[in-house]
């Protein structure tokens, strides 16, 4: 995946908002009510976003692959090692 290194101005608004230009808006599909983590370091503010798992796994980059027969063969597995032993 290609890094893209974007650094654009933006400024504080009321209530001290952060308003997000809108080449940043489309560079990272952020959307209105998207959650964010903010860290401090020094004298920089780093703002992170915090996808939803549940979008994430309709809309996101698929990575990986399983079957409905190798779930059932792996919860299978797992419910015979708690057998017997309740």
């Amino acid at each position: 995946m290609t890094k893209v290194r974007l650094e654009v101005s933006a400024r504080i608004g009321k209530k001290f908002a952060l308003y997000l230009p809108k080449k940043v808006v489309d560079l990272l599909k952020v959307k209105e009510g998207d959650k964010v983590k903010i860290s401090v370091e020094g004298e920089r503010m780093v703002v992170e976003i915090i996808r939803d798992p549940i979008d994430l796994a309709l809309h996101g980059k698929k990575f990986a692959r399983i079957f409905a027969e190798e779930v059932e063969r792996i919860s299978l597995e797992e419910q015979s090692k708690y057998e017997g032993s309740a």
